[in-house]
C-alpha cells in the first residue's frame, strides 16, 4: 500500500455504493413485485420477435460501426491535412451527440422531403424514396454515431504505436497492406471485442433513434415496446415483463464483456502522422475520410440551418419554450454535479485500497445502468413512486436528476478510475511522506492533476442529460417538460419547424458544453496549483 489508510474514502465509497445497491434492487423488485402481482391477461406483445429484432439491429450496427471504425480510424492516422484536429474533435463529439436530434437530421437529409430526394428529384425527375425509415434508417443513425465513437478510441491504440515500431516499419519499407496486417492490426485488435460489447450494448438500448426512425411495429425495439405498453396502451405487466427480458439480455452481455479488455473515455490529443502511404492508398484514405464526414457532418448541419429559420423565431418568443430550457438546464446542471460527487466518492474509495475484492465490489453499482437502461429504470422508478404512494408529477424532478446521474455514472467512473490510479502509483510516496490528510491530498495534489478529467466528466454527464429522452419519458407532464421531450412532441403535432429550431438548441448547446467545460476546469485546476 503506497498512500496512507485512508479510512473514510473507504468507508464513504461503501455507504454510497450500498446506496445505489439499495436504489437498484429498490425498482427491480418494483419491477418484479408488478410482475407477479398484475392479473394474467392476454398480451399482444410478442417478446420473442422484440428480442430477435433488437438483436438483429444491435448485432449490425456492431458489425457495421467496427468496419467503419477502423476504416476512419486507420485514414486518420495516415492523412496529414488542414483540419484534422476538426475531423477528430467532431468523431470525439460522437458519444454525447443526442440521437434523436442525428435522426431528426437524417430524416432532414434522406427523408421523404428530405436534401437528398429534392436534388434526386430535380436531376432524375423522381425521388429517391425514404430510406431514412424502417432498419435501414435505424442502422444508418447507430453506425454514424457508433462509428465515429469507434474511430475516435480506436485512432488512440493507433497513436499510441511506439515510434520505434514505425520506424523499424519504414526501414522494411511495408506497404500500405503489410503495415496495417503487421504493425496497425495487432494495436487495434485487443480493443475491438470490449468496444463491440459496448456498441452492442449501447444499440441494444437505443431509444429516441428507433422511436423516430423505426417507422412501425416491425422494427420496434424492448426500449420502444417498452414505452408503447406503458404510455400508449398502459399495459403496465407487458411493459414488465419487457424490461426484465431486457435485463437479462444486457446483464448477459456484461457478464462477457467483463472478461474482455476495458475501453477508456478519456482520450488526449490526436497526434500528427509521420507515415506515408503511397498515393494510391492515399487516394483512398482520402475518399473514406470524405465520405465518413460528410455522413457524420452533413445531418449536424442540416439540423443547424433548418433550425435556424422560421422555427426559431417562433420558439423563442414561446414562454413554454423558455421554461423547458430552464428545466434542461437545471436538470442537466444538477445531474452533472450529482454525477460528479458520486464518480469522485466511488473512484477516491478504490483508488485508496489495494484489495481486489474490495475494488470490484465498490465498482459494481457504479455500471448498473448498462444492466438496467434508462426507459427500464424510468418504469422501475415510476412503479416504486406508484407503490410508495407518491404522485409521479411530484417526484418527477428528483427521479429524472437521479436517474440521469446513474446513466452517466459508468463513463464518469471509467474516467476518473483510471488517473487516480496512476496518482497513487506515482505519488504515493511523496504524499505519505508528506504525511498529508485526505483533505491535503485531493486539494493540493489530486484535484490539479484531474481537472481536465473532471471537467470531462461534467461535460458528459450535462450533454447526456441534456439529450436524453428516456428517463423524462414516464414523467413528463406539461408543467415539467425538458427540450427532447418538448421536440418530441413538436414532432408529434407535426410541428416540424419547432422541432427543428429546438434540435439545432440542443445541438449548440452540447457541443458548447463538450468543448469548453474541460477546458474550463483545466485552467482552473492550473490556477489551483
Amino acid at each position: 500500500m503506497i498512500l496512507p489508510p485512508r479510512p473514510l474514502r473507504i468507508a464513504a465509497a461503501t455507504l454510497f455504493a450500498l446506496a445505489i445497491a439499495a436504489l437498484i434492487a429498490l425498482v427491480l423488485y418494483s419491477i418484479f413485485t408488478t410482475a407477479t402481482g398484475a392479473p394474467a391477461s392476454a398480451s399482444r406483445i410478442d417478446i420473442l420477435h422484440l428480442v430477435r429484432m433488437t438483436t438483429i439491429q444491435a448485432g449490425l450496427t456492431t458489425i457495421l460501426s467496427l468496419l467503419v471504425g477502423v476504416a476512419l480510424a486507420w485514414s486518420l492516422n495516415r492523412l496529414h491535412f488542414t483540419g484534422r484536429d476538426l475531423v477528430v474533435g467532431l468523431f470525439s463529439a460522437a458519444i454525447v451527440t443526442p440521437g434523436m436530434v442525428l435522426a431528426f437530421g437524417l430524416l432532414a437529409v434522406w427523408g421523404r422531403q428530405g436534401w437528398i430526394n429534392q436534388g434526386w428529384a430535380l436531376l432524375f425527375g423522381s425521388p429517391l424514396g425514404n430510406p431514412a425509415f424502417g432498419l435501414s434508417g435505424i442502422l444508418f443513425a447507430h453506425v454514424i454515431l457508433d462509428g465515429a465513437f469507434a474511430a475516435r478510441i480506436l485512432l488512440a491504440r493507433l497513436d499510441a504505436i511506439p515510434a520505434s515500431r514505425l520506424k523499424t516499419g519504414q526501414s522494411l519499407a511495408l506497404s500500405a497492406h503489410q503495415r496495417f496486417a503487421i504493425i496497425d492490426w495487432p494495436a487495434i485488435a485487443g480493443s475491438l471485442p470490449g468496444l463491440g460489447a459496448i456498441i452492442f450494448l449501447l444499440a441494444f438500448t437505443s431509444f429516441p433513434i428507433v422511436l423516430l426512425l423505426g417507422g412501425g411495429p416491425a422494427n420496434q425495439t424492448l426500449e420502444v415496446a417498452i414505452y408503447a405498453a406503458v404510455r400508449q396502451d398502459f399495459d403496465l405487466r407487458g411493459a414488465v415483463l419487457l424490461a426484465l427480458t431486457q435485463i437479462g439480455v444486457c446483464s448477459i452481455v456484461i457478464l462477457g464483456a467483463s472478461a474482455l479488455a476495458p475501453v477508456p473515455t478519456q482520450i488526449g490529443q490526436s497526434l500528427a502522422p509521420t507515415w506515408r502511404d503511397p498515393l494510391a492508398a492515399r487516394a483512398m484514405q482520402a475518399l473514406i475520410l470524405a465520405l465518413g464526414t460528410i455522413a457524420f457532418a452533413l445531418p449536424l448541419l442540416s439540423v443547424l440551418i433548418d433550425g435556424i429559420g422560421s422555427g426559431l423565431a417562433r420558439i423563442v418568443v414561446s414562454a413554454t419554450f423558455w421554461r423547458a430550457l430552464l428545466t434542461s438546464l437545471v436538470v442537466g446542471s444538477a445531474s452533472a454535479l450529482v454525477t460528479l460527487g458520486l464518480a469522485l466518492i466511488l473512484t477516491l474509495g478504490p483508488s485508496a485500497t489495494t484489495s481486489a475484492i474490495a475494488r470490484t465490489a465498490l465498482g459494481i453499482p457504479s455500471y448498473a445502468y448498462l444492466a438496467v437502461p434508462a426507459v427500464v429504470l424510468s418504469l422501475g422508478f415510476f412503479l416504486a413512486v406508484r407503490s410508495l404512494g407518491i404522485a409521479p408529477v411530484n417526484a418527477a424532478p428528483y427521479v429524472v436528476i437521479l436517474g440521469n446521474s446513474l446513466l452517466s455514472l459508468p463513463f464518469a467512473v471509467a474516467t476518473l478510475g483510471p488517473p487516480l490510479d496512476a496518482i497513487a502509483r506515482t505519488r504515493g510516496k511523496l504524499i505519505r511522506s508528506l504525511g498529508l490528510s485526505g483533505w491535503r491530498q485531493f486539494r493540493l495534489v489530486e484535484y490539479p492533476l484531474l481537472g481536465r478529467d473532471i471537467g470531462v466528466v461534467l461535460a458528459l454527464a450535462f450533454c447526456f442529460s441534456l439529450g436524453d429522452l428516456g428517463v423524462i419519458t414516464l414523467f413528463g407532464t406539461q408543467d415539467f417538460e425538458t427540450l427532447p421531450l418538448m421536440m418530441f412532441r413538436a414532432l408529434g403535432a407535426y410541428r416540424g419547424n419547432d422541432a427543428g429550431a429546438i434540435a439545432a438548441v440542443l445541438l449548440v448547446g452540447t457541443i458548447a458544453a463538450f468543448v469548453a467545460l474541460p477546458k474550463l476546469f483545466e485552467r482552473l485546476a492550473h490556477v489551483a496549483r
